[in-house]
């Protein structure tokens, strides 16, 4: 790496994202599992762009549940309660402080997307077994799902199923996968236009020739998701037909929904993998004159414009989640590791129940 691009700050924004942050009234995390990083964005004491970060081995899926944040990391499902009240304080300005409370071993399934329902369980698709789980304290997991066309559960990754979308009465509505495949990694062979879109109580194929879609979502009565392959943010109607509606300049994992506002999580080539190599994201790259970034992309999803940028500029290539932090200026995390701050957040409670 060149030094002037190591001398360069890690996060950069465009001018007025922070001015987008107070207005919008919220703070967002996002996640690497490339860098085992859980990221925080938001507003420090001078209106400036102020990040926190915390270990979390392979970091993939993000959701908030009310005043907590569900993490998915290598082998277990965290769920992060907030520590502070609404006048509490950190030390440091940050006015919500997130708390490893409840962990769930569930091995190494390949977390990826998380949805808590209104029943409050949170529903996680468990990729290496292509399938939806949800958590089970005596076995890791329990499937309560999977795609028709998967004959049997078993870690092979079969489809790369990643995205999960919830009605709204929070069941389980829409899900992505990288292919409608049955064999070990067999959506590989098909990654520029095997994608599909399954609807999730009939088991039917409701949108085909995705390219490595991520991230499904509803939202004000639309359904959205990112066609990674081709880095565009778009709706699908209900013919299944994929309607673009934004380019963002990256691969794409990563959606979150404030209003009209969407964020999405870009992401650079893979070096090692060629992550972009036979996708139509490639040329429409070279078209548009830039390489792939990494960072957050803020939409406005009414007229498709790309209104914010916030670039990761080194150390951190791909991003696979964002959460939006509703009513959060800034927020921070007390790391797994940091034996000390675990053992000082207790809770104490005000009065014995009655």
């Amino acid at each position: 790496m060149a030094a002037e691009e190591r001398s360069r700050p890690l996060l950069e924004g465009t001018p007025q994202l922070p001015e987008w942050l107070e207005a919008a009234g919220c703070a967002i995390a996002f996640s690497t599992y490339e860098a085992h990083r859980l990221f925080f964005l938001g507003l420090g004491e001078d209106g400036r762009l102020k990040a926190h970060e915390r270990m979390v081995q392979r970091c993939q899926g993000l959701c908030v549940d009310g005043g907590a944040l569900w993490v998915g990391g290598h082998s277990h499902l965290w769920r992060f309660a907030n520590a502070l009240q609404p006048s509490d304080r950190t030390v440091s300005g940050a006015d919500r402080l997130y708390v490893p409370r409840l962990g769930y071993m569930t091995g190494d399934v390949d977390i990826h997307d998380i949805a808590v329902g209104r029943d409050g369980i949170p529903v996680f698709v468990n990729t290496r077994f292509s399938c939806l789980a949800v958590p089970d304290a005596d076995r890791g997991f329990r499937p309560i799902w999977k795609p028709a066309f998967i004959s049997t559960l078993r870690n092979e990754d079969r489809c790369h199923l990643n995205g999960v979308a919830l009605d709204e009465g929070g069941r389980p509505a829409f899900a992505t996968a990288l292919g409608r495949c049955d064999v070990i990694e067999g959506w590989r062979e098909r990654r520029a236009d095997g994608g599909v879109l399954i609807d999730v109580p009939s088991g039917e194929i409701a949108g085909a020739g995705l390219s490595m879609p991520h991230s499904p979502r509803l939202h004000r009565g639309r359904l959205w998701l990112l066609n990674s392959g081709t880095g565009e943010l778009g709706t699908v109607d209900e013919s299944g037909r994929f309607e673009p509606a934004c380019f963002c300049p990256g691969f794409a994992r990563g959606l979150a929904f404030h209003g009209k506002w969407a964020v999405v999580g870009l992401s650079r080539a893979r070096g090692d993998h060629g992550t972009l190599s036979g996708l139509p994201l490639g040329p429409a790259l070279d078209r548009a004159g830039i390489p792939a970034q990494c960072g957050l992309a803020v939409v406005d999803t009414e007229s498709g414009t790309l209104a914010h940028m916030l670039w990761l500029r080194h150390t951190v290539n791909e991003l696979y989640d964002v959460a939006i932090l509703p009513g959060v200026r800034r927020a921070e995390a007390v790391g797994l590791l940091d034996a000390r701050a675990l053992a000082e957040a207790v809770a104490i409670p005000t009065e014995l129940p009655k």
